[in-house]
C-alpha cells in the first residue's frame, strides 16, 4: 500500500481506535543539533511519552539510528521497547535484546579505515555504531561527495552492506535492516500485536518506516520538508510536541469513555 502525502489535511483524532506508537527521535522527539552528542528530548516530551506508554498499555517504541544505550540516556528515566541503528538493535517489551553484528575483524577494520579518512576531512565526524557507521558532515558539507563515495566504495567491497543517507550523514549498515522491518518485528509481538500503527519520523531513514506502517493500514507522519510516502506532515518539532499534548489528552478522553460505559 502507498500513501499519498496529504500536505493540508489535519492529523486524524486517534479516538477509539487501539494505537501502538512509534518515534524516531533526532529530528522528531528532539530537535536537530549540530553535534550527534547535543541532541536532547525535553522533560516534558518525556512525561507526555509516558503517558502514552501508560495509556496504551506500553505500545509506545523507539526506532532510531541511535544505538539503544544512547537511546536510553536521551530517554532516561523512560525505558520503551527500543530499535536502534535502524533495528540492527530491537529490545523487545520483555526485555529481551536482538542484535545483528557485523564479524569482528569487518568492524575492525572498517572502523580503522573510515578514521583515518574522516581525520582528514576537518569538520565531519565518524559514529561507529559496532554494527554500523554513520558518517556526518553536518560541520563540513564540503566533504558531502567525498564521504558519499567513500561509504559507497565500502558497501561495494562488502555486498552484506548497505548505505542509508540521512540528513547530513551517510551510514553503513547491514544489509536488509531497516526501521520498517523493525517496526513490523514490533507489530507481531505483545502489546503491539493487533493495534493500529502510527509512526512519526523526520528523515530519508523513516520512509521505510513509512511504507510498513502504510501496509498494515496505520497512520504514517512525515516531519519537515521534503517528498515522503507519508500520509501527514507536520512542519516540525513544535508541531510534534503539540501533538503530544492532543494524543495524551484524547487517550485520556478515551479511557474515561471506556470506564464509564
Amino acid at each position: 500500500m502507498t500513501s499519498v502525502l496529504i500536505e493540508h489535511a489535519p492529523l486524524p483524532a486517534l479516538s477509539g481506535g487501539r494505537y501502538a506508537f512509534f518515534f524516531d527521535v533526532d529530528g522528531t522527539l528532539a530537535a536537530i543539533q549540530p553535534r550527534p552528542e547535543d541532541v536532547f528530548i525535553p522533560d516534558s516530551v518525556i512525561a507526555s511519552l509516558q503517558q502514552i506508554a501508560t495509556l496504551t498499555q506500553g505500545a509506545m517504541a523507539l526506532v532510531s539510528g541511535r544505538p539503544v544505550h544512547e537511546l536510553e540516556q536521551l530517554a532516561a528515566p523512560l525505558l520503551p521497547p527500543m530499535a536502534g541503528v535502524h533495528g540492527a538493535e530491537r529490545r523487545d517489551a520483555s526485555g529481551e535484546m536482538h542484535r545483528t553484528t557485523l564479524p569482528a575483524e569487518v568492524e575492525q577494520t572498517l572502523r580503522a579505515m573510515l578514521t583515518e579518512k574522516i581525520n582528514g576531512w576537518p569538520g565531519t565526524q565518524l559514529e561507529s555504531k559496532g554494527m554500523a557507521f554513520a558518517l556526518h558532515y553536518r560541520q563540513a558539507m564540503q566533504y558531502e561527495q567525498p564521504i558519499i563515495a567513500l561509504a559507497q566504495s565500502v558497501v561495494e567491497q562488502y555486498p552484506a552492506l548497505a548505505l542509508q543517507p540521512g540528513k547530513c550523514v551517510v551510514e553503513i549498515k547491514p544489509l536488509g535492516i531497516d526501521k520498517g522491518a523493525a517496526i513490523g518485528a514490533f507489530m507481531q509481538e505483545a502489546p503491539f500485536i493487533g493495534r493500529i500503527p502510527v509512526f512519526i519520523g523526520d528523515d530519508l531513514t523513516d520512509e521505510k518506516g513509512f511504507l510498513a506502517v502504510n501496509a498494515l493500514n496505520g497512520i504514517s507522519v512525515k516531519v519537515g520538508e521534503g517528498a515522503s510516502q507519508a500520509g501527514y506532515r507536520l512542519k516540525g518539532v513544535s508541531e510534534v510536541y503539540a501533538w503530544l499534548e492532543q494524543i495524551t489528552l484524547q487517550l485520556e478522553q478515551d479511557k474515561t469513555t471506556s470506564v464509564r460505559s
